[in-house]
């Protein structure tokens, strides 16, 4: 009998020691109530509560939990686009028991004031705005929370707003306008560089051809000095006019044919009669004797054509003079006449006077 009473008030002894002392994980509190009134918090740790009497209502974590929401609202564009928020809040340590007794369901709480803030901001955006100032928009909703839930106890740490998702069809015109202005700025920039380019080639040509308009300038000079030089050294050999223009006229033109033969493409056709030469000369001589006749008979028929105005230019000028003297002719002969019909009336009055005074 004595056994039996030893093992139950063993029994009970560990109830009491197993009712008596409890633990508190790290980042949480723990709720104690006595006879269902709040007592204390219990930390961290390796904690005492009276058994029977008292005990834990409930443990409250005081990490940083993190609610994702999605808010469908409209833009003052009239598009509808879905908001993707995301609250970090945690419970404050100071305020436990207020976190675990005036609010009985945080999340809800939060998503009403999340869902209020949200659908209060978009609406007066229009849908560019709303992506520029998604930042804007979740300090206002954080302004918003932080005011509300600090009431009951619970901080709230950040809040972000991670996405704005409009209709499907009016992604695709976005991204349509989006590649359009790209495009845009891709002609303009392609039209500018070939500017750039065109300019550039222009530039380099004018140079180029202003060098090279130099190097001709400047060998035609050497070759004119030359020429000269040579002309007065053969002159001075005693050596004849003709002679040392058609021996000039001859190295001019092989000159000429050496630079056609250069190209590897080219096909210059030469006399081969021994007599080739004197031939090509007579034939190079004929042309200039050509076409100094040529200038002569085109000059002889300016000088003609002048002759001509000028004989017609005299002619038109005797004309003029020969009918202002006949004019001028005309007209002394009329006067001519009226002078003689007056004499003639006054004669014939005083005559016819004459008998009737009588």
């Amino acid at each position: 009998m004595g056994i039996i009473v030893l093992a139950v008030v063993i029994v009970i002894l560990i109830l009491l020691a197993f009712g008596t002392f409890f633990t508190v994980q790290t980042q949480t509190n723990t709720i104690i109530e006595r006879f269902g009134r709040f007592v204390r918090i219990a930390q961290p740790g390796l904690n005492v509560k009276i058994p029977l009497i008292e005990k834990k209502a409930g443990v409250v974590s005081l990490r940083v939990q993190q609610l994702d929401l999605q808010v469908e609202t409209k833009t003052k564009d009239n598009v509808f686009v879905l908001v993707l928020v995301s609250v970090q809040y945690a419970v404050l340590p100071q305020r436990v028991a207020d976190a675990w007794y005036r609010l009985d369901d945080p999340e809800a709480q939060i998503k009403s004031y999340v869902f209020d803030a949200v659908r209060a901001t978009v609406p007066n955006l229009q849908l560019d705005e709303a992506f520029e100032r998604k930042d804007d928009i979740a300090q206002t909703v954080g302004a918003a929370l932080a005011g509300e839930m600090g009431e009951f106890g619970y901080q709230i740490i950040k809040t972000l707003v991670t996405d704005i998702n409009p209709d499907a069809s009016v992604k695709s015109a976005m991204n349509r306008i989006n590649a359009a202005q790209r495009e845009r700025v891709a002609a303009q920039d392609l039209a500018e560089a070939d500017r750039i380019r065109v300019v550039t080639e222009a530039r380099a040509e004018a140079e180029a051809k202003q060098l090279q308009g130099e190097g001709i300038a400047n060998q035609r000079k050497a070759i004119i000095d030359g020429l000269h030089a040579s002309i007065a050294e053969l002159r001075h050999e005693g050596i004849e006019e003709s002679d040392v223009i058609n021996l000039i006229l001859l190295t001019q033109y092989f000159d000429t044919l050496t630079t056609l033969g250069r190209n590897g493409a080219t096909t210059v056709l030469l006399p081969g009669t021994p007599g080739g030469v004197s031939q090509l000369g007579d034939e190079i001589r004929t042309a200039l004797l050509t076409q100094d006749a040529v200038r002569e008979g085109q000059t002889e028929q300016r000088v003609a054509q002048s002759l001509d105005e000028a004989r017609n230019r005299a002619a038109a000028q005797r004309g003029t003079h020969r009918d202002d003297q006949s004019g001028a002719e005309r007209g002394a002969q009329r006067g001519s006449a009226r002078r003689d019909g007056n004499s003639g009336g006054g004669s014939s009055v005083g005559g016819t006077g004459e008998p009737t005074g009588r």
